[in-house]
């Protein structure tokens, strides 16, 4: 399992820091794990399967 911070959600998604928040607050997007006090990272699986649904949806959409 690997853990990524936030620069590299935000290169994988394209999303900007608050969009990545907002979703979360609204249970849209996978929570971070804390790592201490004043750090947190995600599970990159869990980021690649959230865009992986994305692109799934889209493709559904078109379909």
């Amino acid at each position: 399992m690997r853990l990524i911070r936030l620069k590299v959600v935000i290169e994988c998604t394209g999303m900007a820091r608050s969009t990545i928040y907002k979703y979360i607050g609204e249970g849209l997007f996978p929570k971070p794990v804390s790592l201490g006090a004043h750090s947190v990272a995600w599970v990159e699986s869990e980021v690649q399967d959230w865009i992986i649904s994305r692109v799934k949806m889209r493709d559904d959409h078109y379909d």
